[in-house]
């Protein structure tokens, strides 16, 4: 009877010994899940670079010129307010650096009957005098409110301004926070746009079918008009209250 006892009792501590493994196993297996997320997290917030922090504008300068007088820091957005009376010109901004195949993620949000854009490629010189002359648009607007939302999708909020459409438009109201993000990568050839978490717009970035887009559009006889890959991404003064936050940027390979 002793034996059976002592037998039992050694299967016991062998299974207690084996669930003991099994848990701590399973605690290692749970810490490395645990580092390589984490690593992961770390390895994708590294590749972004912050553009705009909601403290300064460090980053940006005013196109064609080395004061930015219209843009500040209100809270922790960075706020185009027209001055007030008659103005002369523009005050378009564009980042220091330049870039070619990227993301850019951001919150916008327009005031009412409002209009803006996100530009990329943009070229500086005294032959431009505005962003848009070089630069593809990415259209930021009050489609309920503003007027050249009448003209169509193509004009809309999310659109590539006069070129491509969005599928869908999932815009929030004028001065409510939309969530944006815009993909350009060259040597894909392939451009998107993803608002408030759908994607609402894809587009080629050259060859036969861009080509067609630009013939068919207000661009056509712009003779620099989306002819370069690098430039600068700009925010664009179209006389209206814009107000954006949380910019950055990452550069694809």
């Amino acid at each position: 009877m002793k034996k059976i006892n002592l037998f039992l009792l050694a299967i016991a501590v062998t299974a207690a010994g084996c669930q003991d493994n099994k848990r701590q196993d399973a605690e290692n297996e749970e810490v490395t899940e645990m580092d390589t997320r984490e690593m992961e997290n770390s390895q994708t917030e590294d590749d972004w670079q912050v553009l705009f922090d909601g403290e300064n504008l460090d980053h940006w300068k005013a196109f064609n010129s080395d004061s930015i007088t219209q843009w500040q820091v209100e809270g922790d957005a960075l706020v185009f307010t027209p001055s007030q009376g008659e103005r002369e010109g523009s005050e378009n901004i564009i980042t220091k650096d330049t870039y070619t195949n990227f993301e850019l993620s951001l919150e916008w949000k327009i005031s009412e009957n409002g209009n803006s854009g996100i530009m990329w490629a943009v070229q500086e010189g005294e032959e431009y005098n505005e962003p848009y002359i070089t630069g593809p648009e990415i259209q930021v607007l009050d489609n309920q409110g503003h007027p050249d939302a009448q003209n169509g999708p193509i004009r809309q909020a999310g659109a590539l301004y006069d070129l491509s459409e969005p599928s869908e438009d999932v815009t929030r109201p004028a001065e409510e926070w939309n969530e944006m993000t815009i993909m350009i990568n060259y040597d894909e050839n392939r451009g998107l746009v993803t608002l408030n978490g759908q994607q609402v717009n894809e587009f080629p970035l050259q060859g036969e079918e861009w080509d067609q887009f630009v013939e068919n559009s207000k661009f056509s006889d712009w003779e620099d008009f989306g002819q370069h890959k690098t430039g600068h991404i700009a925010l664009q003064d179209h006389g209206d209250k814009v107000w954006y936050r949380n910019i950055k940027i990452r550069e694809l390979e």
